[in-house]
C-alpha cells in the first residue's frame, strides 16, 4: 500500500473514530463507527489481509452495526442534551492525553525493530478462508452455535425490555 493511502485511511479511521466519542446523536456515533471500521478494513487490505478486511466490513460494518441501529431506534434514544464543561476535567484529560502520545513517542523512537522493514511474505498461498471454515465447523462447532443462540437470545431479549405496555 502507498504511504499515502496507508495515511489517509489511519487518520479518517482516527479521526471517526474520535467522531463516535464526540456526537451526542446515537445515531451519527453509530454511523461514524461504520466508517471507521471500513477504514480499518482498508488497513487490512493494505497489509494483503483480504479475508480480516472482508470479515471486517461483513460483520462489523454489517452485521453487528445493523444491530446497533436496530437496538438504538428500538429504543428511540434521544440526542444527549449539552451541558457546561468543566475546566478542570477538560485540562486534566488534555495533559494526561499529552503524556500519552509523548510516552508513545519515546518508545517508538528507542524501539530499533520498528525501523526496519518486514521480511518479504512466502510465494506459497495458504488458503486461509478453506482454513478457517474447516476449523470453525469441525473442532470448534458447538462454541458456535452457543453463540449464535446468545445472540438470539440478546435480540429476543432487547425486544421484550424495549416493549411498551399498553395502559
Amino acid at each position: 500500500m502507498a504511504p499515502v493511502l496507508f495515511y489517509f485511511f489511519a487518520i479518517m479511521t482516527l479521526v471517526f473514530a474520535v467522531a463516535v466519542v464526540a456526537n451526542r446523536n446515537p445515531v451519527a456515533s453509530a454511523l461514524s463507527l461504520v466508517v471507521s471500521f471500513l477504514g480499518l478494513a482498508a488497513l487490512f487490505v493494505g497489509l494483503d489481509a483480504y479475508f480480516i478486511a472482508v470479515i471486517q466490513v461483513l460483520v462489523y460494518a454489517g452485521a453487528v452495526m445493523v444491530l446497533f441501529l436496530f437496538i438504538i431506534m428500538l429504543l428511540d434514544l434521544r440526542a444527549e442534551e449539552r451541558r457546561r464543561v468543566n475546566i478542570f476535567a477538560f485540562v486534566g484529560g488534555g495533559l494526561v492525553a499529552v503524556a500519552f502520545v509523548a510516552q508513545i513517542w519515546m518508545v517508538l523512537q528507542r524501539f530499533e525493530a520498528g525501523k526496519t522493514a518486514f521480511l518479504p511474505l512466502p510465494a506459497e498461498r495458504i488458503d486461509d478462508v478453506r482454513n478457517v471454515g474447516r476449523i470453525l465447523f469441525s473442532t470448534h462447532n458447538l462454541p458456535f452455535q452457543v453463540i449464535g443462540v446468545l445472540i438470539l437470545v440478546a435480540t429476543i431479549g432487547v425486544v421484550v425490555l424495549s416493549k411498551r405496555e399498553l395502559k
